[in-house]
């Protein structure tokens, strides 16, 4: 059957490793739009870091954000909101303490205070620039936890590769661990890591299977491109699943079919051959 509708997520996929939206992409994007096919991105960014990138194609689309915990409009109307429990987000923090330097509390607020760190290093070389580009997002709380007033969307950490898989053991096996949802990122070439803990049964592959259900659009008319690890579940959702050639390892070898990297504008190369093409080998 016809493709009715592309997932893609962001980073790694639909940007190039510039953080641009490379024209190819948009113009791809743009003609299968015009075709009756309905776009969604999906990312781990919060609404206000995604919105940018939305803003940039010039078509109606959704986006289901912090790893599929929210889908909203372009505009910022909530479509689905599943939060993380105040107090389970409390024991998290407790049993991470270790980590608190790359920790982050995110809520779902309209501008100021969304993004709560204990401490904020201004002059920090790795996330000053990320720091700049959300100040109007973000504040401190000391400890952390005090800013635990309302459920937050999630809990974030960032890190190093390996720190970030020592945080994400720990988190695991927590006694609560059945009680939350984990979504997790790695760009090795970076030494860059993010690991969210959300609501429990929050994926981007369950927000999309929802979304899609209230669209009434079957599964079998779904394609999703991604890259890393948090994408997995949005691929096995999909019935024409695509993964960059930048993708992480696993993704490769699960036997989906790859496309071009995100410097080689692999997300329209995917929409040209799985839905472009096919519509019009379809209307032979």
């Amino acid at each position: 059957m016809a493709v009715r509708l592309i997932a893609m997520d962001i980073d790694g996929t639909l940007l190039d490793n510039r953080h641009e939206l490379p024209d190819d992409n948009r113009d791809a994007i743009l003609e299968a739009q015009s075709r009756g096919v309905e776009i969604v991105l999906v990312t781990g960014r919060r609404f206000d870091f995604a919105r940018p990138i939305a803003e940039r194609i010039p078509c109606e689309l959704a986006l289901i954000i912090n790893n599929g915990a929210l889908i909203k409009s372009k505009t910022g109307e909530t479509h689905l909101r599943h939060l993380l429990p105040r107090e389970i987000a409390r024991e998290v923090l407790r049993a991470t303490y270790e980590f608190r330097s790359g920790a982050a509390v995110c809520f779902d607020r309209p501008r100021e205070n969304q993004l709560i760190f204990e401490r904020i290093d201004w002059s920090d070389a790795v996330s000053s620039g990320y720091y700049q580009r959300n100040r109007e997002f973000i504040a401190e709380c000391v400890p952390l936890e005090d800013c635990l007033t309302e459920d937050p969307i999630q809990v974030m950490f960032v890190g190093s590769v390996a720190r970030m898989r020592a945080a994400l053991g720990i988190v695991r096996n927590m006694d609560c661990s059945p009680q939350f949802g984990l979504a997790h990122t790695e760009y090795e070439h970076r030494d860059l890591s993010i690991l969210d803990v959300i609501s429990s049964g929050s994926s981007k592959g369950a927000a999309l299977a929802e979304w899609a259900h209230r669209r009434g659009i079957p599964q079998s008319e779904v394609m999703a491109i991604g890259d890393n690890w948090n994408d997995r579940d949005m691929l096995e959702f999909a019935a024409v699943p695509v993964v960059m050639a930048n993708s992480v390892a696993e993704l490769k070898s699960l036997g989906w079919p790859v496309t071009l990297s995100n410097d080689e504008c692999g997300v329209a190369s995917a929409i040209r051959k799985y839905v472009l093409e096919a519509k019009e080998v379809s209307r032979k």
